[in-house]
């Protein structure tokens, strides 16, 4: 088979940008596709040409089979690399690809069909005598048949799309009342996401752990693993943390998931890149529950364990090269560690958040050993592992749309122990901002610091079972009070040209400048829904003592010039009652975000020269929690609700999200119809 010349890259973001990253060093040129959502995209630069291939939602775009195959025609590709979603594990485009002439950097079509879909792949593998998770997996999917299935199995089942993956189409169902409410749910978001609303029951395992094992197939019919990956920490069903090797994983349980992983790869002829997925109880049995027929997002672990590039080594056995080695050949070293940095909200729920990245930074490259190509073209890179990577699709400026998934970067970490790893983690996520929209950092940094985790007492219901310690109260920090403080006293970085003149002129100052004697200014500032009020009083030269709330003992804060980074940004070194601080800032209208310490805290100041009205929700209303599309009003005006009863199902980022009653009442009011977009914090419903 002759060698790839031309790739092109059906898929966006992060993963475009990697195998466009891999592709270049081999010298292979590289095509995007793109909607016209991401036309200004990094990864749409970063390829040697680039294709509009329609509008912003995914089946305009991303997953049409024709406009993609057209763009790899029309630029001369002779391959197709697939990414991971979208038409990733799409036997319908592996063929297509096929009919056209094009070289499908994934499995053959068959193998695709024979996993894709979650019903079948368990028929198989129950044939080939694998273990399997007790459920219902059958060609009958009218409701009543299904729910008599999940009575007959006990509650609680897991509702699971047959053709789907990423967590979405997927429900936990507690008793058989809210099985039919679980289900029509299900199969919306499954029929959304996937094309195919038919689902599958699972009984659901309550203290299991999610490992995966890495498999890596041949056209001759070799086929080893690459170890395996513990997936346990999830929300929403969807992957939050990965990290290679799984902690606590016997050498006898290693070989023997690594070889039932091998037996299902073979059993369907499979080549290239696969991940099979188990559920494994406390006692040690494990349970086939898929196989990802295709990279997975997590694959950077694997990768910084093996030396392995995986991306090449899928370019490589498309091109029909053997697997250059055995199953004894390979080997780990250390761990890594991955988290998914999501645009989202952790304390509602993780609700998706959208917006403009108002800034967007990361650590700088001198607190790591950080190369921005670690792997190289032999497929294996030889040293030490470097500390930290960083694999991201967006910047600063760029938007956070609800057309895909919420995901801004991945941040990995490699340590010769665990525990190194973990740590190198807690300093990259310390060190990374994110202003604009709402993030899991914070809530990342107490994930890894959690007891339990830390340990590695792992299972898929960690989040849920800790979470008093993982959601704590918002606690007001006098310290990053003292940097608000401190950055009204600066002023916006915008104004620095006028109030850093060196003119001795104070009226060309905007600083605080008085013929003699102190002041105290008293200053107002809004955390967590309540105001808090300080005084601020500006000493000679660059120092000044506050004082917060009722508190009248005065702190005193010494500063050095700052270093303003941007219009909305700048940093700047403290002493505050002898302690060295290093902080940042960034302005957001009169929100002031103040990194000191590792922490991110969010302060409002209420300037007193402006006269801002305030926004009020008419009580007993229910407002929109985010921007997105209503796809199912279950009430009408006169209807009588309960507390917790569903009222409106709103879509956004490909999941569904349900409004329920907060309380008892009567619907007065329905304000949208399904189908209607809308805007976060408009008043959807009204009720009494």
């Amino acid at each position: 088979m002759p060698s790839i010349q031309k790739l092109l890259i059906a898929n966006r973001g992060e993963i475009a940008l990697r195998v466009a990253c891999t592709a270049r060093r081999m010298g292979i040129a590289t095509v995007a596709v793109y909607s016209q959502a991401d036309r200004n995209a990094d990864f749409v630069k970063a390829c040697d040409e680039a294709v509009c291939i329609g509008a912003a939602p995914a089946r305009s775009s991303y997953l049409d089979i024709d406009k993609v195959i057209a763009a790899a025609l029309s630029t001369g590709a002779d391959a197709v690399h697939p990414g991971y979603g979208f038409l990733s594990e799409n036997e319908q485009f592996a063929s297509a690809c096929e009919q056209a002439g094009l070289i499908f950097v994934g499995p053959p079509a068959s193998a695709i069909a024979a996993m894709g879909s979650k019903a079948a792949a368990k028929a198989l593998m129950q044939a080939a005598q694998v273990p399997l998770v007790p459920g219902y997996h059958g060609d009958d999917q009218s409701a009543a048949v299904l729910h008599a299935h999940a009575d007959a199995m006990g509650y609680p089942v897991l509702l699971k799309a047959a053709s789907g993956g990423g967590g979405k189409g997927m429900r936990v169902v507690h008793e058989s009342a809210d099985f039919t409410s679980a289900l029509l749910s299900c199969q919306r978001e499954a029929l959304s996401s996937f094309g195919d609303a038919r689902v599958l029951i699972e009984r659901y395992l309550t203290q299991a752990r999610h490992i995966e094992v890495q498999v890596f197939a041949d056209q001759q019919g070799n086929c080893v693993h690459l170890f395996e990956r513990d997936c346990s920490v999830q929300r929403r069903h969807q992957k939050v943390l990965e990290e290679a090797p799984a902690p606590g994983l016997s050498l006898a349980m290693r070989a023997a998931m690594g070889a039932a992983a091998v037996a299902a790869a073979k059993a369907v002829s499979y080549v290239g890149a696969g991940t099979l997925e188990f559920i494994v109880e406390p006692d040690g049995r494990f349970y086939f529950m898929e196989m990802n027929t295709r990279l997975q997002v997590e694959h950077p672990v694997t990768e910084m364990i093996t030396g392995l590039d995986l991306v090449a080594l899928q370019l490589k056995v498309a091109q029909g090269e053997p697997l250059p080695f055995g199953q004894d050949e390979l080997s780990i070293n250390g761990h890594s560690v991955e988290v998914r940095v999501y645009a989202e909200n952790p304390a509602q729920d993780f609700l998706p958040s959208m917006g403009r990245l108002a800034h967007l930074s990361y650590p700088p490259s001198g607190q790591f050993k950080v190369n921005q190509n670690p792997l190289r073209d032999d497929v294996f890179y030889s040293g030490q592992p470097f500390a930290l990577r960083i694999d991201g699709g967006v910047k600063s400026g760029d938007e956070v749309t609800g057309y895909y998934d919420p995901m801004i970067s991945k941040i990995i970490t490699w340590g010769p122990t665990r525990d190194a790893a973990l740590a190198r983690l807690q300093t990259a996520l310390s060190n990374t901002r994110i202003v604009g929209v709402h993030s899991n950092i914070a809530f990342l940094k107490r994930l890894i610091q959690d007891t339990d985790f830390v340990t590695g007492t792992l299972d898929t219901a960690l989040i849920s079972r800790r979470r008093d310690s993982l959601f704590p109260a918002p606690v007001l920090n006098y310290k990053a009070v003292a940097v608000a403080l401190l950055a009204i006293e600066l002023g916006r970085p915008g104004a620095q040209g006028r109030a850093t003149s060196e003119s001795a002129d104070p009226w060309q100052s905007l600083k605080n400048w008085r013929l003699a004697g102190e002041v105290t200014h008293q200053r107002e500032l809004a955390f967590n829904g309540e105001n808090v009020t300080c005084s601020w009083q500006i000493s000679a030269g660059q120092s000044a003592g506050f004082a917060v709330g009722d508190d009248q003992k005065m702190q005193h804060l010494r500063w050095n010039a700052p270093v303003f980074l941007s219009e909305l940004a700048f940093e700047v070194n403290c002493e505050l009652n002898d302690e060295y601080l290093s902080a940042g800032v960034v302005w957001q209208s009169d929100q002031l975000h103040v990194f000191v310490q590792g922490e991110h805290h969010v302060l409002n100041w209420l300037d007193p020269l402006k006269k801002a009205g305030e926004q009020q929700v008419a009580a007993g209303g229910l407002t929109a929690p985010m921007p997105g599309k209503v796809i199912a009003v279950m009430v009408k005006a006169g209807d009588t609700v309960k507390k917790g009863q569903p009222l409106l199902v709103m879509e956004a980022m490909k999941m569904e999200h349900t409004l329920q009653a907060p309380q008892d009442g009567v619907i007065t009011a329905c304000h949208f119809n399904v189908g209607d977009q809308v805007s976060e914090g408009v008043a959807m419903l009204e009720f009494q």
